[in-house]
């Protein structure tokens, strides 16, 4: 049976991870073999990534290193998680992928687009989802459900970035999917339920 690689992507705070929670319940009733993933922290050195990218204190960390610890916790991730689980036959869903560096470096940064994509097509070995849901919501909201969420109610050091720079990450996600159509666009100011009722029709409609 062949593997179905799914990525789920969004701002902070648009309830990605309970997405991709529910979503490998609703394959597993169907019989299939699940394997629930995310990025950045995949792997034992992407999590060793993951503290580095996330850590408040680092708020000076240079672009072009950013850029580079995403793509090398990317490429464990591909290696090491993705691809032989869809070797496997398992429906792999990802709570992130290389679109979010798409976003939050190449819109919210304003780091050049063609680089990134250069960068991390090499870094998966040039492995795309087969279907992207983009959970979308306005920058406040998500914002302020992230912070919530957080021990200091001021969150990670990419939650502590201006309100402006999340403005232009959920921009650039919508003319993301705009420009691929393996993106659904999913409104995420609702309830939960209704979301994941909205996500297994796409599927339905889309895969099976």
């Amino acid at each position: 049976m062949t593997g179905v690689f799914i990525t789920l992507e969004g701002i902070e705070g648009s309830g990605k991870t309970t997405q991709v929670e529910k979503l490998g319940d609703y394959f597993k009733q169907k019989g299939r073999e699940v394997k629930i993933s995310r990025e950045p922290g995949a792997t034992p050195i992407g999590e060793s990534i993951r503290d580095l990218l996330l850590n408040p204190g680092l708020d000076s960390m240079n672009r072009r290193t950013e850029i580079l610890l995403y793509a090398a916790d990317r490429a464990e991730h591909q290696q090491k998680v993705i691809a032989p689980a869809l070797e496997q036959g398992k429906i792999v869903i990802s709570d992130r992928y290389y679109d979010s560096s798409l976003a939050y470096q190449g819109f919210g940064r304003r780091i050049d687009l063609d680089m990134i994509k250069k960068i991390n097509r090499w870094a998966v070995r040039d492995l795309k989802p087969d279907l992207t849901f983009l959970l979308d919501l306005e920058a406040e909201i998500g914002l302020s459900r992230a912070r919530s969420l957080a021990a200091d109610d001021l969150g990670d050091r990419l939650e502590r970035e201006e309100i402006s720079f999340h403005r232009r990450v959920r921009q650039g996600y919508l003319q993301l999917a705009c420009d691929s159509d393996r993106f659904v666009v999913i409104k995420a100011d609702r309830d939960a339920e209704d979301i994941q009722k909205e996500l297994r029709k796409k599927i339905e409609e889309r895969l099976l």
